[in-house]
């Protein structure tokens, strides 16, 4: 199973966010930068992998409740996809 790290720090605004999420989660050139985007591109990926959210609170400090979206996004899809495991690090 892949491990990947996302580091909420570095999701500062949507496109930042958007284009790290392409980046870290290896997503096709044709991702919309969107949250739809992210959920088709996510919900139909069956490569086992777990996302470890780290930083939680910057992410939703610099997205306010568009980071807490990205956060019900990631959630709900690892109910839909068994193939994805998401993890949520509590800060320190």
């Amino acid at each position: 199973m892949k491990r990947i790290r996302l580091n909420g720090a570095k999701m500062a605004d949507r496109e930042a966010a958007h284009a790290y999420l392409k980046r870290k989660l290896d997503l096709p050139d044709y991702y919309g930068d969107n949250l739809d985007a992210l959920w088709d591109c996510l919900s139909t990926d069956f490569s086992p992998k777990k996302i470890i959210l780290v930083n939680r609170e910057a992410m939703v400090e610099g997205l306010g409740s568009y980071g807490e979206a990205i956060i019900t996004l990631l959630l709900e899809v690892s109910e839909e996809n068994e193939s994805i495991e998401v993890e949520i690090e509590d800060e320190e």
